[in-house]
């Protein structure tokens, strides 16, 4: 019954997040924001809601170390699906084609937002009102971040090269008749019910971690985090597909912007102290491999590697490959 119900919301939650790409891409087309800022903020939020509404849940019902290994796994697994999008997009590997300063700029920013948990963990206990200090620092820091990443897309200081492959967003033109009040109702309305979703991934969760006997972070990165994360892997392809390259790669990085609020909700959630230090390493383990895999996209879209038709870029092998291993090793540690 608890296997099926988890199963079910999975499948919720990736078949709404299908639809979720093409009604952002539309929104892009018709607003100034931009495909890079839309997908940071629209579609970056609205398909991490199942996961900030699973990580809040289990850890105000006390369990800590789910509730953050949601979050940083379900980051580290939606990375990874950049490298599966750059299969889907044949052309040329992603990360040259999808050139944007505001997306350098968000990944710049991610990494800050996971380094402040780490900060915490290895500080002194600390707390006010229950709530740690840097919680507050996560939530203002993720503002700032949104800020500049608007600065940058309104004000650019410098522009990438552009190639016969370098894609423009500018040459879109909206495929949707329909008011925009209208697809953003629409919007609004497919992420409520994929929140809702994910309520029943977390509480599902917890049981499946007590009755199997699996500690809770494998449970939190590799199960809920993975299903949490499933309108990410099919909204990235999907935009992928449509050839909106700067939203699909600006959906994963400003969902993992917002994902590492997860652990702020959290902690404001979580009722017996500084969830910082209420987790243990290998839940650690799965902030520092976050770090390690962000690092490595950054550098790609640094870099800008270019492929020939049907290749993808180094950085989406890395990614793919420093993923599983990190899988298969939590898994076998049980």
């Amino acid at each position: 019954m608890i296997v099926g119900l988890f199963a079910l919301c999975a499948v919720v939650i990736g078949v709404l997040g299908t639809q979720m790409a093409a009604l952002a891409d539309n929104i892009a087309d018709r607003t100034r924001f931009g495909e890079a800022l839309i997908g940071s903020v629209l579609l970056g939020a609205g398909t991490s809601i199942a996961g900030i509404v699973t990580s809040t849940g289990t850890a105000a019902a006390g369990a800590p170390d789910l509730a953050v290994s949601n979050a940083f796994g379900g980051i580290a697994a939606q990375t990874m699906f950049l490298g599966i999008a750059d299969l889907a997009h044949r052309r040329i590997n992603l990360e040259h084609a999808a050139a944007s300063p505001v997306n350098l700029g968000q990944a710049t920013m991610l990494i800050l937002l996971c380094t402040l948990p780490l900060l915490a963990a290895s500080g002194p206990e600390f707390t006010v009102l229950g709530i740690h200090p840097i919680t507050p620092l996560l939530a203002g820091a993720y503002i700032v971040g949104l800020r500049t990443a608007h600065s940058i897309h309104e004000r650019p200081m410098w522009l990438p090269r552009s190639t016969e492959d370098t894609r423009d967003e500018a040459e879109d033109a909206p495929d949707e008749s329909r008011p925009l009040w209208l697809v953003g109702t629409i919007f609004g309305g497919i992420v409520l019910i994929v929140g809702l979703a994910g309520y029943g991934v977390g509480t599902t969760g917890i049981v499946l971690s007590d009755r199997l006997g699996i500690s809770q972070g494998v449970v939190g990165a590799l199960g809920t985090a993975i299903v949490t994360s499933l309108p990410e892997l099919v909204t990235t392809v999907a935009a992928v597909r449509r050839g909106a390259l700067q939203l699909a790669i600006g959906g994963i990085i400003g969902g993992n912007m917002f994902d590492a609020l997860f652990v702020a909700t959290s902690d404001v959630a979580y009722r017996d102290g500084s969830i910082y230090h209420a987790i243990d390493m290998r839940t650690v383990f799965w902030i520092a491999l976050v770090l390690v895999m962000t690092a490595i996209l950054l550098l790609g879209l640094l870099r800008r590697e270019r492929q020939g038709p049907g290749g993808i870029g180094w950085e989406s092998v890395l990614l793919i490959g420093i993923w599983l291993s990190a899988a298969i090793l939590q898994a076998s540690l049980g």
